[in-house]
């Protein structure tokens, strides 16, 4: 695991040694262990490792035994033993024990495909000196993040924005052609970037530069296939059989390893099947929020802690009263892009407290998209249901739900706001539908927005992504689309950046990709069944956990923001989009914004993501197109609300 970087010169100079040092410096916190460099010609490749496998030998770059293939990964491959073994009946010699040095020989034995033999998370960049080559990849379902940037002179690529900010005649600027798609997701998903003229390399991409010309090409994506002739017990079968062995391979390290417990049914999965697989008592750790009811509506203790008496873990908790006020500067420093998503909060207290004791920690990202585990996928069921009332009470109905409150943080105000949300989209197409529940902003609202000099540009990732799906399964298309979007490039993007904000590997076995395609094939009916959430998921874990954990409320893993902006954090919120930072700005129409802040005051919407997005943006400017230090942006913050 580490953070990588490097350049490759189109003008044929020599790429300088120092260019890459500034480059690795700026993400030593993904590497605070070691770090190295090679340079051959017009190609620089560098990386900073924290060390997990063979710790003493897997320096980086690492290259073939005649200096013609340099490689430096970000990342771990799981299946390396099997592939090094294979690899040495072949004749090829490794030089080390690193996981990552199975690259290199993969490489030269199958070319580009060797890619499709990875099991793994990952970035890499392999410079083939033989034919003056560089090669440039991300994992499949993009749990490690690639930016790259190409003018000109050069392409350069980071495992971090933030390091092509350090090249020469590189600037922040804002790129305002994915400000809408901003705003209407919460997020920017590949292949924007917030940065102007850097961007994201998607999931499952490879990029090659030789001879001057540069190449980009897909090299796997979820299959579309549906299997419909195996039975509910035969899927159960299959899915326990893959879920034990992706939690199984992704549990190898050469240092100590724990696992973050909600109490969910995802992590507590991933809990139980570690401790089928370990001689020691897993280590796991959970965080929760003291506080009031919103609070305690987000304090999942209680089922953290029943989930680790089951399986004997060595149990951690913290319970935490963040000052976010202080840490949203230095969070989004790490993050790069602003996002509206407040399980950055969360990931981040939790990696800093598991990396007291831990190097790598395993994560239930992902459970929900695979198996249908969101409230948003029983959209088509309950729309099935409605069409049959009589058109006088879905009229009425509609009319009611319009002026019901709305407010996440209270449990009976939660359930009005996702009845309005479901009775505005009732009649919608099944692709419009599942927009209105993943958008923070409709794009019509996001209009109004922003103005007139700044008006929505043409990008619209959602559009591309239902485009790209192309599966009549409609729980299998949702899911197609959430791994295209919200997927890479905010659950994943968060957890890799918040966690190695704080040097801490995070590995994610149910995006094992085997997983993921047996998931991918499975019909809906079988995933969810009669408005159960995970059906098949639940079924294959009966054995492992109780009842009480397999069927309780799910609540997501963030922070009761949209309760803060109404108290403590008011004040905040209030100045962050006053008139004068808006009008400085020269982004937003006031009106609107005033307007937004009123209708989340008084329950007539919940704006929480909204109106974070809209903060979490200025404060990003302050750091980045302001130049000025997080430290002092924090400072600043909290004057407003002292």
């Amino acid at each position: 695991m580490c953070g990588i970087h490097g350049i490759y010169r189109f003008d044929g100079l020599s790429v300088e040694p120092r260019m890459l040092s500034s480059m690795g410096d700026r993400i030593r916190h993904r590497g605070p262990d070691d770090e190295g460099s090679h340079v051959d010609g017009p190609c620089g490749i560098g990386m900073r490792r924290l060390s997990i496998i063979d710790l003493a030998g897997g320096h980086q770059p690492l290259s073939n035994a005649d200096g013609t293939l340099w490689l430096v990964c970000n990342g771990e491959i799981y299946n390396f033993r099997e592939l090094r073994s294979e690899l040495q009946g072949k004749g090829y010699r490794f030089k080390t024990g690193s996981d990552s040095e199975v690259l290199l020989h993969l490489y030269d034995a199958e070319g580009d495909d060797f890619v499709l033999r990875l099991n793994g998370m990952f970035d890499f960049a392999l410079w083939d000196a033989r034919r003056r080559r560089l090669l440039i990849g991300r994992d499949r379902l993009g749990v490690k993040p690639l930016y790259v940037l190409q003018d000109w002179q050069r392409l350069a690529f980071a495992s971090e924005a933030k390091a092509l900010l350090a090249l020469p005649g590189v600037s922040a600027e804002l790129n305002r052609e994915v400000v809408a798609d901003y705003l209407h997701l919460g997020y920017v998903a590949a292949p924007g970037c917030i940065f102007k003229g850097i961007r994201k390399l998607p999931p499952a991409t490879l990029l090659a530069v030789e001879d001057g010309e540069v190449r980009e090409w897909r090299y796997w994506r979820l299959p579309e296939q549906i299997v419909s002739d195996l039975s509910e017990s035969q899927w159960i079968e299959r899915v326990q059989v893959q879920l034990d062995e992706s939690v199984r391979m992704q549990m190898v390290s050469d240092v100590p390893i724990g696992a973050f417990l909600s109490g969910g049914v995802d992590s507590s999965a991933v809990v139980g099947l570690m401790a089928r697989h370990s001689e020691q008592p897993i280590r796991t750790y959970a965080i929760g929020f003291s506080g009031g009811e919103a609070e305690a509506l987000y304090n999942e203790l209680p089922y953290a802690r029943q989930v680790a008496k089951l399986f004997a873990t060595n149990h951690r908790e913290i319970v935490v009263q963040p000052d976010v006020v202080a840490l949203l500067p230095k969070l989004l420093w790490h993050m790069d892009e602003p996002l509206s998503d407040t399980a950055f909060i969360t990931t981040y207290l939790v990696s800093a407290f598991a990396r007291e004791d831990v190097k790598v920690i395993l994560s239930g990202v992902g459970g929900d998209e695979l198996f249908g585990g969101y409230r948003r996928y029983l959209g088509g069921h309950y729309a099935r249901r409605y069409r049959r009332w009589p058109g006088w009470l879905q009229r009425m109905a509609s009319f009611a739900a319009r002026r019901l409150p709305s407010d996440r943080h209270s449990g009976l105000l939660n359930n009005l706001r996702l009845a309005k949300g479901f009775m505005a989209s009732a009649e919608m197409s099944s692709d419009e539908r599942y927009r209105s529940y993943l958008q923070v902003l409709s794009r019509r609202h996001v209009s109004a927005l922003l103005l007139e000099e700044s008006a929505a540009g043409p990008s619209d990732s959602l559009a591309r992504a239902f485009a790209a799906a192309g599966n009549e399964d409609e729980l299998n298309r949702m899911f197609a689309v959430d791994a295209e979007t919200q997927l890479p490039d905010d659950l994943l993007l968060l957890t890799d950046k918040m966690s190695m904000a704080v040097s801490l590997e995070c590995r994610v076995p149910l995006l094992d990709h085997q997983l993921v395609e047996l998931a991918a094939a499975m019909p809906a009916v079988i995933k969810v069944r009669d408005g159960r959430l995970k059906h098949l998921l639940k079924a294959s874990l009966a054995d492992l956990l109780p009842d009480e954990i397999l069927n309780r409320k799910k609540r997501g893993f963030g922070t009761p923001m949209g309760a803060w902006l109404k108290r403590e954090l008011a004040p905040l919120l209030k100045r962050l989009l006053a008139a004068d930072v808006v009008q400085a700005r020269g982004l937003f129409n006031q009106a609107v914004v005033n307007r937004l802040i009123a209708d989340h005051q008084a329950n007539r919407i919940d704006g929480t993501d909204i109106l974070l997005a809209m903060m979490n943006l200025e404060i990003w400017s302050r750091i980045f197109l302001d130049r000025r230090d997080p430290a002092d942006v924090a400072e600043e913050l909290k004057s407003y609300v002292a």
